[in-house]
């Protein structure tokens, strides 16, 4: 029974709301009224031109007086153009120089002129020194026609020091030793071997038959007896 009265109950209410919804969308009210339509009325346009500009005025001439102390813009047409120092020397010639004794120069030296007589041109100057070669398969190596043998530092002795010291030497293309620097030696040993090279004389070295300085290797040995 309450199942029965629970159905009848929903389908009523459903009736009534469909009633109602269906009620509302035919009741539309009272249509709007449609706008007017645009008129399209034929209306006069007047072009006017514009305006001119109005005239430039006329430039008024300055009527006061220039000023004494201002500068000209104009050169004056009775100045010549200026001369460069240089080309007033070069048009004037050589000048004198100016010496107390008569005919002579700033130095005070006379000038002498013998008839006949030509000055000698300057000598050239002295070629630069030639740079030494190191030896090689080209060049002919010197050999020494001079020995002197070191003297053995007593320090030396007294410390049982003894080897071999190894130099490097520049000959001159004279066969004169020119400079000696020690590759490998000992510090007892080195100046005693320095100073005994340094009087050492060899025969020139030549490349292709011509004396040159060159840079060779020497040994001085320190052996104790």
């Amino acid at each position: 029974m309450p199942r029965t009265f629970t159905l009848v109950s929903v389908v009523v209410h459903a009736v009534v709301i469909g009633g109602v919804l269906v009620l509302q969308a035919l009741d539309v009210g009272p249509l709007p009224l449609p706008r007017e339509a645009m008129a399209f009325t034929e209306r006069m346009v007047t072009i006017v031109d514009p305006p001119l500009p109005a005239a430039p005025r006329p430039a008024v001439a300055a009527t006061q007086a220039a000023s004494p102390a201002a500068a000209p813009i104009v050169a004056p047409p009775d100045i010549a153009p200026e001369t460069p120092p240089e080309l007033k020397a070069r048009e004037a010639g050589p000048t004198p120089a100016q010496s107390d004794v008569p005919g002579g120069d700033a130095r005070g030296f006379a000038a002498i002129t013998i008839p006949g007589a030509t000055l000698a041109p300057p000598p050239p100057p002295a070629p630069p020194p030639q740079q030494p070669f190191r030896l090689h398969s080209g060049i002919e190596p010197p050999r020494k026609i001079v020995n002197v043998e070191p003297l053995y530092p007593p320090l030396a002795q007294a410390a049982r020091q003894q080897g071999v010291v190894i130099l490097e030497t520049v000959i001159d293309a004279q066969g004169a030793v020119e400079t000696v620097r020690v590759l490998r030696g000992y510090p007892l040993l080195d100046q005693a071997a320095v100073d005994a090279v340094k009087r050492w004389r060899f025969t020139p070295a030549r490349l292709n038959g011509q004396p040159v300085p060159v840079v060779m290797t020497v040994t001085v040995n320190f052996f104790l007896r």
